[in-house]
């Protein structure tokens, strides 16, 4: 009888290619832009001084860290629809990492974004652990370009 890994392998190798939808709309505040920067101590004028940036900025606003973007990735995700049969048996899922992060378009104060993903590939490292890569895109609320595009890598461990 194949374990839960094994099944949820041939699962997600069905869909490589596939979309598995777009999630909800997030607003990027600058509150939100604001702790982001205290925490990486990163507080270039273009991300925390709106008054700086209307004046300097080639955007007139101040626009979200690329690594902001990057680490809303979990909570954009978790609005994505799931197929709950490669999730039957999963004990734990980590990040292992990413092959490929691209800052397409920076993210205005006051936009929102959402995020959508494809599965590019999928690898059975043993009967219970896979490796799962999603090309991630992160859209831009009426830009025509996304602000980020990933391939975004997770070990998924069943039981």
């Amino acid at each position: 009888m194949p374990s839960n890994g094994e099944k949820a392998y041939e699962l997600f190798k069905a869909k490589i290619g596939q979309s598995e939808g777009a999630g909800d709309w997030l607003e990027i505040t600058q509150d939100r832009i604001n702790a982001f920067a205290d925490v990486t101590e990163d507080h270039q004028f273009i991300h925390v001084d709106p008054k700086l940036s209307a004046e300097l900025s080639p955007w007139k606003v101040t626009i979200a860290h690329g690594f902001l973007t990057l680490s809303m990735l979990t909570k954009l995700s978790s609005s994505l629809p799931q197929d709950p049969a490669t999730l039957e048996g999963i004990v734990m899922g980590v990040n292992y990492g990413f092959e490929r992060v691209r800052f397409v378009n920076p993210v205005k104060v006051n936009s929102k974004i959402r995020a959508s993903q494809v599965i590019k590939a999928v690898e059975a490292k043993d009967p219970n652990t896979l490796q799962v890569t999603r090309t991630v895109t992160v859209e831009i609320e009426g830009e025509g370009k996304p602000a980020l595009v990933a391939d975004w890598v997770t070990r998924l461990v069943y039981g």
